[in-house]
């Protein structure tokens, strides 16, 4: 005979309600009491009937994820990361493609499957405050990203600044002088590429190194064509370049492959490293050092806030029993970085600084 919720509390040493609160992802349990009844429901072989669940906790068990294009592979990975980490607090995951089209990003915030979906995060490119402030305040939404939005919302993003003055500072330590980007847009006035060419700028002022506009190389899509592109016009412009930066691993596999093409040795004449700690960073030839983001900790820390506004929301409802409505503030969360070195910068050194750096991390 299947196990009950009833036959899970009484192993477990708690109320049946505790089961449920655990096996809903409610946040509000202690890790020991968790712990317990997660062993209980293994040894029991107890399987929720998650339909049933979630028509009486009156959500639909899915949570929508929103970025702007999965053929880029940090989206692609981080979409993996969310899934994984909405799996351990039963959600299912709907992933959306918004091509960082304005309309398609208002359509995730306020369109018609909204009912379908408990809550939303979306990696937005093309909207702006003005467009997050009309969606309905009590719709669960996360925001990925660096940019800034007025009025109450929660958003997790990553170091662009100091990730990017990082990056450029590892190929000041080695040695090099004359450090071209690619991945700029000129004109705009924030974002992403902005953000990380200022950290480049300001590492560059720091070692008191002249910045050469020559070497700053525009790119509209961050995609590998684009960075084979932008490294074969700086190679052809004549302007003496010892390193790249790349604002993303798919730009720095493009500049890469025409590197490689035309004879260049990496990284004795040119070293290069990107952004974005992509899986094929480790596998191209040589392999790519690269900042590591921290997409892990976005992934779990989006997941985490969007599950306490939806539990929010269902407490403020009365959809929790025995909870008292409250407010909640919301919160803006900073991902920690790391450079991973590989071969693209230090060559047979990359051993070595992979081994101090694993050191470096265990007593940090």
């Amino acid at each position: 005979m299947p196990a009950t919720m009833h036959d899970v509390a009484k192993l477990a040493g708690v109320s049946i309600k505790t089961v449920s609160n655990v096996l809903s992802g409610y946040p509000y349990v202690r890790d020991s009491t968790r712990a317990k009844v997660l062993a209980a429901v293994d040894e029991l072989g107890y399987r929720m009937n998650i339909s049933a669940r979630n028509l009486r906790a009156g959500r639909t068990g899915i949570i929508a994820l929103a970025v702007p294009e999965l053929s880029l592979p940090y989206f692609a990975e981080l979409a993996a990361e969310v899934i994984r980490a909405a799996e351990e607090k039963f959600w299912t995951v709907l992933v959306e493609q918004t091509s960082a089209l304005r309309d398609r990003e208002i359509a995730v915030l306020s369109g018609s499957r909204r009912h379908l979906i408990d809550g939303l995060i979306l990696a937005p490119l093309a909207v702006g405050s003005e467009d997050i402030g009309q969606r309905q305040a009590d719709f669960p939404v996360v925001l990925l990203g660096e940019r800034t939005f007025d009025g109450p919302v929660d958003n997790v993003t990553m170091s662009n600044v100091e990730a990017a003055r990082a990056a450029t500072q590892h190929l000041i330590d080695i040695g090099r002088r004359r450090i071209a980007v690619i991945g700029a847009h000129p004109g705009e006035g924030d974002g992403t590429p902005i953000l990380r060419l200022e950290g480049y700028l300001a590492a560059l002022r720091d070692a008191g190194i002249e910045p050469d506009s020559e070497l700053i190389a525009p790119a509209g899509l961050w995609h590998r064509a684009e960075g084979a592109e932008a490294m074969g016009r700086l190679l052809d412009s004549g302007s003496p370049i010892d390193a790249v930066f790349c604002f993303n691993d798919t730009l720095a596999l493009g500049a890469l492959h025409v590197l490689l093409r035309r004879g260049v040795r990496v990284p004795d004449d040119i070293a290069i490293i990107g952004f974005d700690n992509i899986e094929e960073a480790r596998f191209s030839m040589p392999p790519l050092t690269s900042v590591d983001p921290g997409r892990d900790q976005i992934a779990r820390t989006a997941v985490e806030l969007l599950t306490d506004q939806i539990t929010a929301r269902r407490r403020r409802d009365g959809s929790v029993d025995g909870e008292k409505p409250g407010g909640r503030a919301h919160r803006q969360v900073v991902a920690d970085f790391s450079i991973k070195v590989r071969e693209s910068t230090v060559g047979s050194a990359a051993a070595d600084w992979s081994t101090a750096q694993r050191a470096a991390e265990s007593t940090a």
